[in-house]
């Protein structure tokens, strides 16, 4: 039986968003130990605030102030805390409603066990020592049996509001590919590229995914393409990616390789960025103990007519 490969992938990024008037209030509160709530129409309170009514559609402007202070609505015990979680050791995920509130706020409750929490416990706020303008500017709720703390009465008005947040995000999964894409995989580390051609149109697919995009039926007949190809379309990079040592502006293309009917994905060097351009033939540069060519440059031929690659675009 044929080894199964596989291979651990991440996937991240930072999400940068600005903020409006009723997040930017309630962020900044956040760094100020203060925690406010937003006022429908019919007088709900509504935290964490919104600028809609999710009822009404109504638009929001309301702040209104609520307790640190609350009660788990429900909950759920989370015996192994993952990587970038409130806590490092195991805690409860809780609903709480805190106190002047409607609805319920989600975020981490330390508590020594499941048996120790339940719903209806009173909780409180437990503020991070260093505080920025985000929600894990609350570290976490805590057990409270003491008396409701009372608002201040604040309106949501700071003298240095947070105006945009950085959310970075993260997916660690591990890949396995499926029969097809193994051998095309297998292909590339003997410097060779191979796709499978659908029995129905006969296209020819790379990479190929084990069924006809099309047709909907299997593929199995493996066909090698290329190694030499044209350029459909391409863009201009100017922005430089982290973690990729290529200095900017670059070219990303789609390359169609000869007997293929489907373009791919590659980088075009060897040629000023400037001066590439559709129908250009290239050809593959593989690096010593590459899996992957590192990228296309221009094969010496003459242009490619237009005919001959405008159903691949």
């Amino acid at each position: 039986m044929p080894e199964v490969l596989k291979a651990p992938l991440v996937v991240e990024f930072p999400f940068t968003r600005s903020l409006g008037p009723v997040q930017s209030a309630f962020l900044t509160g956040l760094r100020e130990r203060v925690v406010l709530g937003v006022r429908t129409t019919d007088g709900r309170t509504l935290v964490p605030p919104v600028e809609y009514d999710p009822v009404t559609a109504d638009e929001l402007r309301d702040l209104v102030e609520v307790a640190p202070t609350g009660t788990v609505t429900t909950w759920a015990w989370n015996h192994a805390p993952r990587r970038g979680q409130p806590l490092d050791t195991p805690f409860a995920w809780v609903l709480v409603r805190l106190d002047g509130a409607d609805t319920a706020l989600l975020h981490a409750l330390d508590a020594p066990g499941p048996d120790a929490v339940r719903t209806g416990m009173r909780v409180r706020v437990r503020w991070a020592e260093e505080r920025s303008g985000a929600v894990t500017d609350i570290a976490c709720f805590e057990p409270y049996d003491g008396d409701p703390d009372e608002p201040g009465g604040h309106d949501g008005r700071f003298a240095d509001m947070v105006t945009g947040i950085v959310a970075p995000a993260r997916l660690d999964y591990v890949y396995s590919p499926g029969r097809a894409q193994s051998a095309y995989i297998e292909a590339l580390a003997e410097r060779r590229t191979v796709g499978e051609r659908c029995p129905s149109c006969r296209k020819v697919y790379v990479p190929p995914r084990g069924a006809c995009p099309t047709c909907g039926v299997a593929t199995e007949e493996r066909v090698e393409v290329g190694p030499r190809g044209t350029v459909t379309t391409y863009c201009i990079v100017n922005i430089k990616a982290r973690n990729l040592d290529i200095e900017v502006p670059y070219v990303y293309a789609h390359i169609a390789l000869d007997g293929a009917d489907l373009a791919l994905h590659g980088r075009i060097g060897g040629i000023p960025y400037d001066q590439v351009r559709m129908g250009l033939r290239v050809e593959p540069v593989w690096t010593p103990d590459s899996r992957h060519p590192d990228h296309y440059r221009p094969a010496g031929e003459p242009d490619a007519d237009y005919e001959t690659y405008k159903e691949l675009l």
